[in-house]
């Protein structure tokens, strides 16, 4: 990129003007993920505290957000700066899930508007707690959730709620 490019382009850190997508998952499980309006300590260990059992161990990288986990949690840290793997203390997992979730987003859809990055991140958690699975066994349970349900163009395009492109 020309540097004059880069400058307009590129400003601040690489999380600016970006949605937040935070992420939890049980070791060899399924994975849960959700937008979130901040990485900070509250928001991330409130899901935390919502999603997993008190006493749990829980492996995380070395973003400040989590620091104090250890008063409910086993809370074990591998700090990517330094290594990736420390025994069992790793987040693999779950790095796995976002790099399937990142190039399904970029190579599947190519762009995603914000206001529905929800649906497809949705999508993205189905396929992967579900990827043992063939394309049909997937395909037979979205029918089954979806059977008997009524889905309006005005409900998916939001023009029920009054507005009809999303907001900034």
């Amino acid at each position: 990129m020309h540097k004059s490019v880069r400058e307009r382009k590129i400003t601040g850190t690489g999380g600016k003007d970006k949605t937040i997508v935070a992420g939890i998952m049980e070791r060899d499980g399924r994975v849960r993920a959700s937008i979130v309006p901040d990485t900070g300590k509250a928001t991330l260990q409130s899901g935390i505290r919502a999603s997993v059992e008190a006493g749990a161990i829980v492996y995380t990288d070395a973003h400040g957000g989590y620091s104090g986990l250890n008063a409910d949690f086993v809370h074990e840290v591998v700090d990517h700066a330094e290594k990736y793997v420390e025994g069992k203390i790793h987040i693999n997992s779950m790095e796995n899930f976002w790099a399937r979730l990142k190039r399904g987003l970029h190579g599947t859809y190519v762009s995603v508007d914000r206001c529905h990055l929800y649906r497809y991140l949705d999508e993205r958690v189905f396929t992967f707690n579900h990827r043992k699975e063939d394309d049909l066994a997937r395909f037979c349970q979205v029918i089954a959730h979806v059977a008997g349900r009524r889905l309006t163009y005005s409900q998916v395009t939001a023009h029920a709620a009054g507005w009809s492109r999303c907001a900034p």
